[in-house]
Order: C-alpha cells, then sequence, then structure tokens
C-alpha cells in the first residue's frame, strides 16, 4: 500500500496549466488520506472546462495505479474567489524565485568564465539614449578600425531587440558548432555573434529580464571566441534590462557614448551616461554621428541635425569628444566580395576618422 508522501511523490509531475507549476507545490491536490485498502484526495482547479477536470481526474488514477487494487476517491471542485488569488499569488511568487535563482546562477558560472576573466581583454560597451542615433554603425565601423589595426576583436550584438549587426556587416552565414562550442563568425577580422543569428525571418523577440541575461550568459560562456584583445559590445539604447545585466556582469568593462548632435538626443544619451557612471564604468568618451552632411561636390558642410550636441554631452559627463562622423552611408556596391551596407573602408574619408577613433581607443585602453 502507497504511503501519503508516495502519494504525493506520484503526482508532483502534474502540471496546474494556467500557471504553469505542480499541484501538489500550490496545494491544489489536498485532503490526502491513505486508509487501508483507500485513497482519498480532493482536487482544486482553476480551469472551469468539464473535459478538463475529467482528463485530470483520469491522469490521476493513472499515477496511481501501483496502489495495489486500493479504492482511489477523488473529489474535485473549482477554486472560490479566495483561493484562485491566493493560488496566483502562490505562483507568481514562486515564478519570482525561480528566476532570481537562474539569475544568481547566471551570476556564479560567470565568476569562473575565462573570458571575463581575462586582463588582457578591454571590453567596450557602446551606448545611446535613444534609438536611430547610430550607435550599431559606430560599433561595426569602430571593431572593423581595430581589427585593421592588427587587433583580436570580438563583437557582441547585444542589442536583442533590435539586432542589426550581422545585416550592417553584410554576414549571410551563421554559427556553426563544434564539440559543443559555438564558433562565431568573423567578417572583416571581428568575431561576431548576435541574437539574429538565431531567429527566424526576422521576428520580434518578446522576452523577459532574466531570459534576456541567460542569453547573454551564453554569449560569453558557450561561444569560442578564442584570444582576444577588444570586445565590443553594441548594447540595446537607454537603460533598461539588457544594459543592466551587461553592466553586472562586466565591472571591468569601459563605455562610449553615441549621440547626434540635436541637444534632445544629447540630453537623453546623458541617461545612459549616467548610468555608466552610477555602476562605476569608466567612460571612453562620446562619438557625435551625424554630426554634418558633406557634399561630395563643393565639400561644404551643412549641419542638418544642429551642432554642439556632442560637445555638450561629453561636457555634462565629464569626458571628451571622441569622433565626429558625418551623415551618409558607405559607397559599396553589392558586386563587391567584402560588400556590406554599412561598414566603410579604410581609404574612404570617413573610414580615416574610424581609423583615428580607434587609435584614441587603443590610447586610452593600453596606456
Amino acid at each position: 500500500m502507497l504511503s501519503r508522501e508516495q502519494v504525493q511523490q506520484l503526482l508532483q509531475p502534474i502540471v496546474e496549466p494556467v500557471t504553469g507549476k505542480s499541484l501538489i507545490e500550490l496545494q491544489m491536490i489536498r485532503d490526502i488520506v491513505v486508509k487501508e485498502s483507500r485513497i482519498s484526495l480532493s482536487v482544486i482547479t482553476l480551469d472551469k472546462r468539464e473535459d478538463y477536470a475529467k482528463a485530470l481526474e483520469s491522469d490521476i488514477r493513472e499515477r496511481l495505479g501501483d496502489a495495489e487494487g486500493a479504492e482511489i476517491h477523488i473529489r474535485m471542485r473549482e477554486a472560490n474567489e479566495l483561493e484562485r488569488e491566493k493560488i496566483l499569488g502562490e505562483s507568481a511568487r514562486m515564478r519570482q524565485e525561480d528566476e532570481d535563482k537562474l539569475v544568481k546562477g547566471h551570476a556564479a558560472g560567470l565568476e569562473h568564465n575565462q573570458l571575463l576573466q581575462d586582463p588582457n581583454v578591454h571590453f567596450i560597451a557602446v551606448a545611446s539614449g535613444k534609438g536611430g542615433v547610430g550607435k550599431s554603425t559606430v560599433t561595426v565601423n569602430l571593431a572593423a578600425a581595430l581589427a585593421r589595426m592588427g587587433k583580436r576583436v570580438g563583437l557582441i550584438d547585444a542589442d536583442i531587440y533590435g539586432f542589426s549587426v550581422p545585416d550592417m556587416m553584410g554576414i549571410e552565414e551563421g554559427p556553426v558548432v563544434e564539440d559543443n562550442t559555438i564558433i562565431p563568425v568573423e567578417r572583416f577580422g571581428v568575431k561576431v555573434m548576435s541574437m539574429g543569428f538565431f531567429i527566424r525571418e526576422n521576428n520580434p523577440v518578446i522576452w523577459r529580464g532574466p531570459m534576456l541575461g541567460k542569453m547573454l550568459h551564453q554569449f560569453f560562456s558557450d561561444v569560442g571566441w578564442g584570444q582576444l584583445d577588444y570586445m565590443l559590445l553594441d548594447l540595446p539604447p537607454g537603460t533598461g534590462d539588457v544594459a543592466l545585466d551587461v553592466h553586472q556582469m562586466l565591472p571591468q568593462s569601459k563605455e562610449i557614448i553615441v549621440t547626434t548632435p540635436h541637444a534632445t538626443a544629447a540630453f537623453v544619451a546623458a541617461r545612459a551616461g549616467a548610468m555608466a557612471l552610477q555602476t562605476n564604468h569608466d567612460i571612453l568618451g562620446v562619438v557625435e554621428n551625424m554630426a554634418y552632411y558633406e557634399c561630395s561636390d563643393c565639400g561644404k558642410r551643412d549641419y542638418v541635425f544642429g551642432r554642439g550636441g556632442g560637445g555638450q554631452l561629453a561636457e555634462t559627463l565629464h569626458t571628451e569628444l571622441l569622433a565626429q562622423l558625418p551623415l551618409g552611408a558607405p559607397d559599396n556596391h553589392v558586386s563587391e566580395p567584402d560588400f556590406s551596407p554599412s561598414v566603410y573602408k579604410a581609404d574612404t574619408p570617413t573610414g580615416q576618422i574610424y581609423s583615428q577613433l580607434a587609435a584614441s581607443i587603443v590610447a586610452k585602453c593600453e596606456q
């Protein structure tokens, strides 16, 4: 004859469909009594459907099938409002505990991550206060410029909701797995990992904070980066979950803030800079993108988005203005073997600005 504890153990795997938690854990299977050749219990349900109640009763009877011919008596009833509120509250508490454990587990794993513990790797997060300022463009071109200098560079597209790095760099293939390790895609001498490699047909990403943290953890721990000199992270705009996770995972990282010359963009970008300062991260400087439009025929510069935003932001954050980049796009051709929509070649005027920016970054990081 089964004991009360054995009955609970057998019924533990049954999941309540509304909350996704075990009926036993939520105490929705109650009054379990085992006496002589009889097992009796009560089941509270949140689902009102009669067919669900019948299926659940059948499942319970099947799981208790080893009761050696015992008579099984099951009382089923729907939860009242007070019980429903209590069950849903307990489910939410348990889910939060699971998420907290997940985050703590990731943090513990990061402590033993070889890449993150390598003192020779310079981590640089590229941030902005708002979208549309060209943060990803700056990231991929800085990465390419560093690689042209002979540096070993990795790039994580941490803008998980708005991943764009693979397309911007003209990457058409995805990463491969060798010996349970993900091998990043290399392009322009830069090793790249992006959420875009794992999402089909540009589907939206609808994730909560802990799941995003898990993905970032995997980008660090499950990818074979090899030896690196620089790891660049293209952060999502603003100061949300991902930016906070990066700051917590990488206390040694430095930061570049990207803005446009417009005063409002610079004002919003100051929030991202303030977050870096509050979490004790060094700010390498400010990059002002779309600073001007230069006429290709006469060379005249038009300041279509205003002037002074980058300098104002640098002054607010007590750092320096590293570069002012013109409004434009690379004059690349699809037929070229190294085609990419957004990476400037080294011999172009904008490419030379990125080379100077990379040299400034190296000087700051390796002094």
